[in-house]
């Protein structure tokens, strides 16, 4: 795939010179523009109403009895961050879980890894989550932690991230960077009211990246658009569509040596099983949405939204895994799932062209309020989400063996096999009802009261077409929640809500490989403060308790060793911390800790219980801040601390805690008539070597390590 959007920046241009405002209405969108650097959170709050996605109803942040973080576009734009992963660094409640370089990404909020079908959103609405999601094109990321309530249906209770796209105003934004390895980066934001009732705006993207890993240089290209179209005074449609290609080579993770060892300190530059044949894994993306709100009156408003997710991918991996072929594990006393004890690893030939995930969803929401003695604010809807999975039967065949300190693995052939025909392998439907009531007691007390009727019908097949799976569930899940509220700055809260997630899939080296687990039902408490000071600086605190069933692999006597359960509860109790905003008029700061708990308990598996759980760090922390030095020179400096992570579900082996820092420089000056604002940054300023990552996938563990130093630089021209 060869990507070029240089064609369509000079398409764009006139864009670009007819942007400026041409009568009053356009004027003042300028203004606003002009002031969204010192309202982004008001601007923030009004975005989660739009789209939505705040699953306590029509309110704001401080209104919402949950730990809403909000990351604005300007965050996005100082903190260079352009993948989740990077996203995940910004609060302490998040973490990786399996993020591969080059591949589609997933991370974990309060412990739980996200479900890629269902936990990521565009505007409110599902998005497919094998993808690599643009920010370009985003002026926010909500990430709302927990049990995500009534409208988010079969989700898992880590939480939800919502992506909000950016809304036409008159903008003309050149932004081009560069790192210490060579990358090139272009990006084009433009837009404008074409008449006082419809704005267009576009975002395109040329990205060359030279990667830290070897042989994994990718490319990305990214077009976007946005409009708004205002019907009237009291009706508006907002529409969005973004497609994207990639293509990198993807890089392997680290496995344990023989199931009980982390790897002695590997390169972190080093592409594990690299095979001159190997091809780039290809990711070609569309996200298309539609949003109409219709405002009956003052007190009454309809919400409309429908949308589609696509994403096909070309799997090409020379995958690094286990060691069933190598000699040292021959004997079998060596678990082959993981690499040997001398640091063998077998190579595969993975090639899984046209893997396509689908996701279409449509929503109706009524909200409105009533009463006198006691005022009503109410929210009634209906959702319907639909996914799919159409897949080519793969080709996974053992091509030899290498070892992780091979300068540069042996070269074998690639297997002669090739993919078979395209079979639908999974296709499913939820449906729910969700009704939500916001009472206002007194002036200083909130009660909310919810629930959601959720109806689930899901069928799978093998590659032969052969049914496997019928799934059918009814489910009711409440949702309470009581607010207090002695002033407008001050609110304490107490929730407590009920969640339902799919099953988890046997992985193939268990004795029911394949198989698929009951649903699971979850339930949290959550209690917080939030308190905003002298309007400039939010603090937060909370405390939550999540359950779930744990479902893992058990030791027994079978014939695989394992077999995959349902048995016993997970349990996830933790404190978090937040302070974002200004602290002084120079001085800003963006802070949060996280302490989680995470254990199983009932397992029947003893080894399994009384230590935490896998990938679950006890504590960390993420602290950033900015400091005007000069009028126009800002300061940045940033601190992530992890402590030690366990590598298995016994616990005995764990990934090092570390802590990483990052510094840079943000100049801002007037060139002409445009703004320019040049930043110079460098992640992970002391070159540390970590493990930022020990997450699994399709049952089987990773290790991933931290990227090395990285100097990067962004000059962007604002018109």
């Amino acid at each position: 795939m060869k990507l070029s959007p240089t064609p369509l920046l000079l398409a764009l241009l006139p864009l670009l010179a007819t942007a400026a405002p041409a009568d009053e209405h356009d004027a003042t969108d300028r203004k606003i523009t002009k002031l969204a650097a010192v309202q982004v959170v008001g601007d923030a709050k009004d975005a989660a109403r739009d789209t939505g996605s705040n699953a306590w109803g029509k309110s704001s942040a401080q209104d919402t009895p949950a730990t809403l973080h909000v990351i604005d576009r300007s965050r996005l734009d100082d903190r260079h961050i352009r993948t989740l992963s990077e996203l995940a660094r910004e609060d302490a409640a998040l973490g990786d879980n399996y993020a591969p370089l080059g591949y589609y990404q997933n991370i974990a909020i309060r412990g739980y890894p996200l479900d890629l079908g269902s936990s990521y959103r565009i505007n409110g609405l599902a998005a497919t989550g094998e993808q690599i999601i643009a920010l370009e094109d985003k002026q926010q990321v909500e990430i709302l932690k927990g049990l995500a309530g009534i409208s988010a249906g079969v989700v898992e209770p880590g939480g939800v991230v919502n992506f909000i796209s950016k809304r036409p105003e008159a903008v003309r934004t050149l932004t081009l960077g560069t790192d210490a390895r060579g990358s090139r980066y272009a990006a084009l934001d433009a837009g404008g009211w074409l008449s006082p009732t419809f704005g267009l705006r576009a975002n395109v993207v040329w990205d060359a990246a030279h990667a830290h890993v070897e042989h994994a240089d990718g490319r990305r290209g990214l077009v976007a658009l946005a409009a708004d179209w205002k019907f009237s005074d009291t009706t508006t449609l907002e529409l969005d569509a973004n497609t994207q290609a990639s293509a990198q080579r993807s890089a392997s993770g680290y496995m344990l040596l023989g199931g009980s060892q982390l790897p002695g300190n590997p390169d972190p530059k080093k592409l594990l099983g690299y095979q001159p044949w190997q091809q780039p894994v290809r990711i070609h993306s569309h996200n298309l949405s539609a949003r109409l709100r219709h405002n009956f009156n003052q007190d009454w408003q309809l919400r409309v939204s429908a949308g589609r997710s696509r994403s096909v991918i070309d799997d090409n991996v020379a995958f690094a895994y286990g060691c069933y072929y190598a000699v040292a594990c021959a004997s079998g006393t060596v678990p082959g799932n993981f690499f040997a004890p001398n640091g063998d690893y077998d190579i595969y030939d993975y090639r899984s062209p046209d893997d396509t995930r689908v996701s279409d969803q449509a929503r109706a929401v009524l909200e409105g309020q009533f009463g006198e003695t006691f005022q009503h604010d109410v929210s009634m809807g209906v959702s319907s989400f639909h996914r799919t999975i159409t897949r080519r039967p793969y080709v996974y065949d053992y091509v030899g063996t290498a070892n992780i300190n091979d300068v540069q693995p042996p070269v074998y052939a690639p297997s002669p096999n090739q993919p078979g025909n395209p079979v639908r392998r999974f296709d499913g439907w939820q449906h729910s009802l969700f009704a939500l009531d916001r009472m206002q007691l007194s002036a200083q007390w909130q009660l909310i009261a919810g629930a959601s009727v959720v109806h689930l019908d899901e069928r799978a097949w093998k590659s032969s077409g052969k049914l496997i799976r019928t799934t059918r569930i009814n489910k009711t899940l409440p949702q309470l929640a009581l607010l207090w509220q002695p002033s407008a700055m001050f609110t304490a809260y107490a929730s407590a809500s009920d969640g339902i997630a799919l099953g988890k899939e046997a992985p193939f080296w268990t004795s029911n490989d394949g198989e698929l687990l009951a649903p699971r039902l979850s339930r949290q408490l959550e209690a917080g403060v939030k308190y905003r000071w002298q309007d400039a600086l939010d603090l937060g605190a909370s405390v939550f308790r999540i359950r779930q069933p744990y479902q893992y692999a058990q030791p027994d006597t079978s014939s695989a060793g394992y077999t995959f359960v349902q048995q016993g509860d997970e349990v996830h109790s933790g404190v978090e911390f937040s302070a974002n905003g200004r602290i002084t008029t120079r001085l800003n700061v963006n802070a949060s800790v996280a302490l989680i708990r995470a254990r199983a308990q009932g397992t029947g598996t003893p080894a399994f219980e009384g230590h935490q759980v896998a990938n679950v760090p006890s504590l960390r922390s993420s602290m950033q801040l900015d400091y005007r030095l000069l009028p126009q020179l800002d300061v940045q400096g940033g601190w992530r601390h992890v402590s030690s992570n366990p590598a298995t579900a016994t616990g005995q082996v764990r990934a090092p805690a570390y802590d990483v820092f990052n510094a840079g420089l943000r100049w801002r000056r007037q060139w002409r008539e445009s703004t320019l604002n040049t930043q110079l940054g460098v992640d992970n300023l002391f070159n540390k070597y970590y493990w930022r990552d020990t997450g699994s996938s399709d049952g089987d563990s990773y290790l991933f390590p931290g990227a090395p130093r990285t100097v990067w630089l962004t000059v962007q021209v604002a018109m």
